[in-house]
């Protein structure tokens, strides 16, 4: 018998001061059996650095949630989608392959990537020159002292509130909060 997800409610007040936008977002993250909480919390901290697309990209006309993610590896892990159903933004949590990539670039506008794991470097290295020709894709460094100490955040409900200033986030639950910059490498 198969293991089922583990759904966690998240209700998310961002204030991304470098972008104008300022909402609340009521979330439910599904955990994969095989997903951690420091994976699910990148997701979920990556869709609060990018929740300003929604107005900037889509004048507030937009739908920006999880998709299946591991469940399914033809979803992203984050989509950003207008109203008309094009893909506008299409993230990916990890060190996911050359290809899965490359496919996701021809489906959306923009791809970005959210790496974590301590070997975040070595899996760079070798996609480096293989991605290089992706014009639509952005690939992101979280430090991993940053994305485990988000793994402390992580409940079954949650009430974040995430501040978005000069580049960096930090995510706080009243009691902790996890300041995470990321580095761009791509």
């Amino acid at each position: 018998m198969a293991l089922k997800s583990t759904i966690f409610k998240a209700s998310l007040a961002i204030a991304d001061i470098d972008h104008a936008y300022y909402a609340d977002h009521a979330l439910m993250l599904a955990r994969h059996p095989s997903e951690t909480d420091e994976r699910m919390m990148v997701r979920l901290a990556a869709l609060a650095l990018n929740a300003y697309k929604i107005q900037s990209l889509c004048q507030g006309d937009a739908t920006l949630s999880f998709g299946a993610g591991l469940s399914n590896p033809e979803d992203p892990d984050v989509w950003l989608r207008d109203f008309t159903g094009r893909t506008r933004l299409w993230i990916e949590v990890g060190q996911p392959e050359e290809k899965p990539i490359a496919k996701a670039c021809g489906k959306a506008d923009e791809v970005h990537v959210y790496c974590f794991h301590h070997a975040a470097e070595v899996w760079w290295k070798s996609m480096e020159n293989k991605l290089a020709r992706l014009q639509n894709l952005s690939v992101f460094r979280i430090p991993s002292t940053a994305s485990q100490g988000l793994c402390t955040l992580a409940q079954r409900s949650m009430q974040l509130q995430a501040t978005i200033q000069e580049g960096a986030l930090m995510l706080s639950d009243g009691a902790s909060t996890v300041e995470l910059e990321t580095l761009r490498w791509k």
